[in-house]
């Protein structure tokens, strides 16, 4: 199994001075992350995409491109690039130059996102949600498959016979798209052949049967299932021993839900953080042999090929997320890879 890290830059207030990190400071943060990541042999780095005061990411590519000249083995991608609000066109080329500038490393996850500020901030109807992130995602494809592109659609411009460059080192750029837990979703991504990321924001047995349909509907439209990826991902902290990761992340957690997201959440007392973070729930926060327990009961119901850890939660301290991604790296990740190695030898 594959594992890497991800972030939507959030900026938290401090939990003990109520001042919250500035934009700088979050980005040269994540720049240093992102080195220690790729120093501990971690293999992918997603960046969320969001429009509003309180995170410090809009424009990933721009800060992938960063990371791509500190380090060398991180695989950098969106996670994930509103698509429904980016002109796909323009978003391929960024993403093939991103990919010549790392030496073949970059990758798009594309969903439709969390939060809809992006609509009006550039002009589209939100009545359009789900259309436009259809013939969005048909465009982005039809630009990675074709150098001279021509494009008749609906909600988008016509393009006749442009030239699309410059072309990604990779001979194809990987290209996810990233689900919650929508049917239509899942049937798309497998209709279209393309590899699958979930946001696990609740257990695995959530998601069981919504697997089996992406798969279903990949082999109805031609697709060998076995030859598509899937990935999982959601909120991550690692410490020594449960109790002590329990009580160092969630005032940090509460933050995060109770600053970045109110209106969905409000409060979010101690009850709700250890049901999640217990058997079942879809919050990993704990040892690390709690952890590889519960990423191997996602394992057996997915079978899937890549666990994506949300780290840095509500304001942590730059120290308590490096001491987390240690752990992934050098506790968690041989485990789960030796025992994924052996589940799949025939």
């Amino acid at each position: 199994m594959d594992f890497g890290i991800f972030t939507f830059g959030e900026l938290s207030r401090n939990i003990d001075t109520g001042q919250a990190l500035t934009p700088h400071q979050r980005l040269k943060e994540l720049l240093e992350l992102a080195k220690l990541a790729d120093q501990a042999g971690i293999s992918f780095l997603g960046l969320g995409e969001h429009h509003r005061h309180d995170f410090a990411i809009s424009a990933p590519e721009v800060v992938l491109a960063a990371i791509a000249r500190e380090t060398t083995q991180l695989r950098l991608a969106t996670a994930v690039t509103v698509l429904s609000t980016q002109d796909p066109v323009r978003l391929f080329e960024q993403f093939a130059t991103l990919d010549l500038v790392s030496d073949g490393r970059a990758e798009i996850i594309a969903g439709r996102g969390a939060f809809t500020e992006s609509y009006p901030l550039f002009g589209y109807d939100l009545a359009d949600y789900d259309a436009l992130f259809e013939e969005k995602l048909q465009l982005l494809l039809a630009a990675r498959s074709q150098e001279v592109l021509s494009w008749q659609g609906g909600l988008t411009h016509g393009i006749d016979g442009m030239d699309i460059a410059p072309r990604p080192l990779q001979e194809r750029l990987p290209v996810w798209v990233g689900v919650g837990g929508t049917p239509a979703s899942f049937e798309r991504a497998g209709r279209l052949g393309l590899p699958l990321y979930i946001a696990l924001l609740s257990g695995p047995q959530h998601f069981a049967r919504l697997v089996e349909y992406y798969r279903e509907t990949a082999a109805a439209h031609g697709h060998d299932p076995k030859a598509l990826p899937i990935g999982t991902g959601g909120h991550f902290f690692a410490a020594p021993t449960s109790q002590q990761a329990r009580d160092t992340f969630y005032p940090y957690y509460r933050a995060y839900f109770e600053q970045n997201m109110p209106r969905r959440m409000g409060h979010f007392p101690r009850a709700t953080f250890e049901d999640w973070a217990g058997p079942g729930g879809g919050l990993l926060a704990g040892s690390p042999q709690e952890v590889i327990e519960k990423i191997m009961v996602q394992y057996e119901v997915f079978g899937h090929d890549r666990y994506m850890a949300q780290i840095g939660l509500g304001g942590l301290p730059f120290a308590e997320t490096a001491k987390s991604i240690e752990l992934l790296a050098t506790e968690i990740m041989p485990v789960v890879q030796k025992e994924t190695h052996a589940a799949r030898k025939p």
